[in-house]
Parts: structure tokens; C-alpha cells; sequence
């Protein structure tokens, strides 16, 4: 597959969403997952301050061990107002965060942090996607609780599989709710020149 790197990239991320979208980008990456405690982050403070801590937290957990590659750390939140919806853990909580989001609009924050320590570059960005979902009666909230997709997504839910019925319309960037704005991360990257678009001679 045809690819973009200049240089060295590290997601410093598990999810299957962001492997896949930085894979479609044409951007070549290792995994190093970062090993952080998320619940030592106050989940009290405001939501985009939030997901720039996790994202910057990430990264800079990772970067270390790859002094002179561009390490991407990032995180995604939902949130209703200044409350923040983290990932279900199980059927009845799964049911409360689908109920609270009916008929409604929600935010999706994303942030994604690029870090490389031989340079002492850092930049950590965040993009907010507002998203509605139609009114879900009862029945249908618990027949997607029950399919298990709303254990491991914030907000409780997948746009980008079966949830994608949930959803009403969305103003704002499609692949940040999915996980990563691969718009504004691919507009980073070249920035630092770790990514290019000429062709190579």
C-alpha cells in the first residue's frame, strides 16, 4: 500500500477504530499501547481540558522509548453539556447512557496529542463533532444494549456499527467520533514534515 511517512510514526493507542483510520489514511505506524491510569484524571474538570490531559498523558508515556519518531497519543470522550460519559460497564449503565442521550445532542471531543523528544516538538489538538440521536424507545434501547457493542466506545455507543441506527445527523468531523480527526491529525503531521504528499524521486 502506497503511504505517506517521511518519518517514524507510534500510536500510542489499542483501539481497532484508530489502527484502522490511520491505516486507511495511508499512514505507516507501530503500536505501543501507553500502560496509564485514567482514573487518577479528575473526571470533574471540563471535558475538552479532559481529553487534552489523557491525549497529552498518552503520548508522553510512549514518546520516551522512541526518542526520534513522532509518537500520537489521543483519547475521545463523550459529553452532555459538562458531564462526561465514559464506556459502560455493563447492561444497566449501558441503558442509562442511551436513555440520557435520546432525543438529544451530545459533543464528541477527541484529542490527539504528536510528541518527538529528540525535537522537543508537542502539539495537542482537539476537535468537537455535535451529534444527535432520535428519540429511542425503550425497546430499542435495550436491544442494543444487549448486542455488547456499547461496553468498550464512550458515550455507550459505535457510530460506525450497529449504533449507527442511534444517530440522527452529526455537525462536525465523521472519523472523530469514530475516534480520530483524521483530517486535522494528517494537517499536524505534515506541519512537523513527518508526513508528505510529493513524490519521492
Amino acid at each position: 500500500m502506497k503511504t505517506i511517512n517521511k518519518e517514524s510514526i507510534i500510536l500510542a493507542s489499542g483501539s481497532p477504530r484508530r489502527k484502522e483510520l490511520m491505516t486507511q489514511a495511508g499512514i505507516d505506524f507501530k503500536i505501543h499501547v501507553a500502560d496509564i491510569d485514567e482514573s487518577k484524571v479528575d473526571p470533574g474538570m471540563p471535558p475538552e481540558n479532559y481529553v487534552c490531559l489523557l491525549s497529552k498523558t498518552k503520548a508522553q508515556a510512549v514518546a520516551g522509548h522512541y526518542p526520534d519518531a513522532w509518537t500520537i497519543g489521543a483519547d475521545t470522550i463523550v459529553a452532555v453539556g459538562n458531564t462526561i460519559l465514559g464506556k459502560p460497564a455493563g447492561h444497566r449503565q449501558a441503558v442509562t447512557m442511551l436513555t440520557q442521550l435520546s432525543n438529544r445532542e451530545h459533543s464528541v471531543f477527541t484529542a490527539f496529542t504528536i510528541t518527538r523528544p529528540n525535537s522537543d516538538d508537542l502539539i495537542t489538538r482537539v476537535v468537537n463533532t455535535r451529534v444527535r440521536f432520535k428519540a429511542l424507545s425503550k425497546e430499542e434501547i435495550n436491544w442494543y444494549a444487549d448486542t455488547g457493542e456499547p461496553y468498550d466506545k464512550a458515550g455507550g455507543y459505535g457510530i460506525q456499527g450497529i449504533g449507527a441506527f442511534l444517530v440522527k445527523e452529526i455537525s462536525g468531523s465523521y472519523t472523530n467520533v469514530v475516534g480520530l480527526p483524521v483530517c486535522e491529525l494528517i494537517d499536524a503531521l505534515a506541519s512537523f514534515g513527518a508526513i508528505s504528499f510529493k513524490e519521492v524521486k
